[in-house]
């Protein structure tokens, strides 16, 4: 895991309670397009069903992030684009379930008129930072 530090409440700015404001640390930065709810064939899972298109977007992440040798441990932003806010909480269950909610990432959502197609309920990128390997002392 890298050594982040997390800054829910800057001077002069409101506490967040969803997401954390800032979040620094120092490694190799990875960045992970925005996942769809698409399983390892493409096919869509949950067409209208907010709570398993997150589930799998999650998935998706997660799978993407151990690509590159990181972890939600190492997430530090997560961008949310949704066809409609109210797949929030389905998306923060999501979320819950594979972050420490004591330790979340900086976070933007973004309602948008639509997505790749008409079925998709929201697309998910992820920023995070690993920590630089050293070498070991022979």
């Amino acid at each position: 895991m890298s050594e982040l530090t997390y800054i829910n409440a800057p001077d002069g700015v409101a506490p967040a309670t969803q997401y954390t404001h800032v979040v620094t640390g120092t490694g190799r930065l990875v960045a992970v397009s925005g996942q769809l709810a698409l399983d390892e064939q493409g096919t869509l899972v949950g067409e209208g069903d907010a709570a398993a298109q997150a589930q799998q977007v999650f998935e998706n992440l997660r799978r993407c992030l151990a690509a590159a040798g990181a972890g939600f441990d190492d997430v530090i932003k997560l961008t949310y684009f949704v066809t409609d806010v109210a797949h929030m909480p389905a998306i923060r269950a999501a979320r819950d379930a594979h972050l420490d909610p004591a330790r979340l990432p900086a976070a933007s959502a973004v309602q948008v008129a639509a997505l790749m197609g008409p079925a998709f309920l929201m697309e998910i990128e992820a920023l995070a930072m690993v920590p630089e390997t050293r070498p070991t002392d022979s």
